[in-house]
């Protein structure tokens, strides 16, 4: 099977090939029988996600940070600490950046990317059905294990924020608002890198999730999911619910891995940016920061 991953840059206005972390063993488990088996076994399972977080913990860890940072040309200038500071791999993976690397778009009608990301944006959910392999669509009663809230954001508008181990792994708040629920719902840790969506997007379903539900006065109800994934099991959640947050606020961050951050706006509320869209019905990820504009309200 293919693993070229094709998605657009906002910054060069190119596609670009995505440089996959653990390629080779992304395409073990996914495209060999045996990988598999493993699969099924052990990678999908909790045990395997804790055993490689206590590893990326331990002070030996160090020593995989400035060759990470080289490989991927990270800019350091944009780390609120220095990388001497990190005591162990996880805590580079999930660190803080300086606030001027990441400006909040300050409109009072826009909504802003909630994470660093590769993302897939739709002004109807119900109706995309052409992105994603054999016509599969996002079963949102599944998704929101809620057949009364997959009613209320039945015909709304989703943004899936993919996250993958170069990236800023903190996740914030697209809009202002009152906090108003947190809600884990259990499930396994499969991968969400492409390699495994483009076999079943249920992946985002069956793994272990928060549900947010932002209240905001323009826009109603606004729904985050942070998607657990292999080695990403512990979702570190630093907001509090029935608070009230304003755009661009920080809810909390992934421990190593790759994630997704799924954004859910309820119908008729929110028109997202043009450009999201015409790449996003075409197929390719749209790569923008945290912060960024996303959609203005209607």
């Amino acid at each position: 099977m293919d693993i070229k991953i094709l998605f657009h840059n906002s910054y060069t206005d190119k596609l670009e090939e995505e440089k996959v972390y653990g390629e080779k063993w992304l395409s073990f488990i996914y495209n060999n029988p045996l990988g598999k088996i493993c699969q099924w076994a052990l990678v999908k399972r909790a045990l395997f996600s804790k055993w490689y977080g206590w590893r990326m913990n331990q002070n030996s860890s160090i020593s995989k940070i400035i060759p990470f940072v080289q490989e991927y040309a990270l800019d350091t200038k944009e780390f609120a600490d220095n990388v001497s500071s990190f005591r162990n791999f996880n805590e580079f993976f999930f660190r803080k950046l300086t606030h001027s690397s990441r400006p909040i778009e300050n409109s009072l009608d826009s909504v802003v990317y909630p994470a660093d990301g590769r993302h897939l944006g739709f002004q109807n959910i119900d109706q995309a059905t052409q992105v994603f392999v054999k016509g599969q669509k996002f079963n949102l009663k599944k998704l929101f294990d809620s057949e009364d809230l997959a009613r209320q954001f039945s015909g709304g508008s989703l943004i899936l924020s993919r996250l993958c181990p170069v990236d800023y792994h903190r996740f914030h708040l697209p809009t202002d608002g009152l906090l108003k629920s947190i809600e884990l719902i259990n499930g396994h840790l499969y991968s969400v890198n492409p390699i495994a969506l483009r076999q079943t997007l249920s992946i985002f379903w069956r793994n272990k999730r928060y549900l947010t539900l932002i209240e905001n006065e323009h826009l109603g109800k606004v729904a985050v999911f942070l998607v657990g994934a292999t080695c990403v099991g512990s979702v570190h959640l630093t907001a509090h619910k029935n608070r009230f947050y304003v755009k661009g606020d920080e809810m909390g961050y992934f421990s190593f891995g790759g994630s997704s951050v799924i954004t859910i706006f309820q119908p008729g509320t929110i028109e997202l940016k043009d450009d999201l869209l015409k790449l996003s019905s075409q197929g390719y990820e749209y790569y923008a920061k945290m912060g960024e504009t996303m959609g203005r309200f209607l």
